[in-house]
């Protein structure tokens, strides 16, 4: 592909190197358990939280909105809410060659992750995925603000300043237009869509350098280029 050499790549976390659906399923198991011992009908508010994340991860008060429709509007969430935020998978499967792909491209130029949500949280999940020690830089945006989530730049701008690599030089790879590909316009970074997980039906953003179907296909689109900053 044109362009200039790749100096760094940076990715996403969540529905990008793995399907976030397999970390809700799991948090949503023990929300439901806390309930039933708190005196709810386990199995209707079980359903019930599958049933308010289908209007989306990020229209918020999930919980809530999950308690109102199991018949329950009244009923505190703060605990459930914890038991949410404290819930650690124990494992989390990547998407099919994710490791390789990272792998790959992490012998030619170095890697960052940039994730958005509560920091244990985020943690956890990556923990569980296995692929940390792919990354030489780990910023997790909260912890600058949540308010810096993005497509706010201060996540992707750290990343970049630690790895001593300039934005026309890097790449981001994400899933969410919105999030991801905006953030990477707006440094005037490269921008790789995957149209995996809950936004892959999402319409590419104006400028976004390429729109594939996983990160395996991204990396071996960017090799050629970050193969060049050897």
């Amino acid at each position: 592909m044109n362009g200039p050499a790749v100096s760094a790549v940076l990715f996403d976390l969540d529905d990008t190197l793995y399907p976030q659906s397999s970390f809700l399923a799991g948090a949503f198991d023990a929300v439901a358990e806390e309930a039933g011992r708190l005196g709810l009908e386990r199995g209707r508010f079980r359903r019930a939280l599958d049933e308010a994340l289908l209007e989306g991860s990020d229209k918020g008060n999930t919980i809530d909105r999950a308690l109102a429709a199991a018949g329950a509007p009244g009923a505190d969430a703060t605990v459930l809410v914890k038991v949410f935020q404290d819930f650690v998978p124990a494992r989390l499967d990547p998407y099919p060659g994710v490791r390789a792909a990272l792998a790959e491209l992490g012998r030619h130029v170095p890697l960052g992750l940039v994730t958005d949500g509560h920091v244990p949280g985020q943690r956890a999940k990556l923990e569980a995925t296995g692929l940390g020690p792919h990354f030489e830089v780990v910023v997790f945006s909260d912890e600058i603000g949540r308010r810096y989530r993005k497509p706010h730049p201060a996540g992707v701008a750290a990343a970049l300043e630690r790895l001593g690599v300039p934005p026309l030089e890097a790449v981001l790879v994400g899933d969410r237009p919105d999030k991801d590909v905006a953030v990477a316009l707006r440094l005037e970074m490269r921008a790789v869509r995957v149209r995996t997980g809950e936004h892959a039906a999402s319409p590419d953003l104006p400028g976004t350098f390429a729109s594939v179907g996983t990160v395996a296909a991204a990396a071996a689109l960017l090799l050629p280029l970050v193969s060049r900053a050897d």
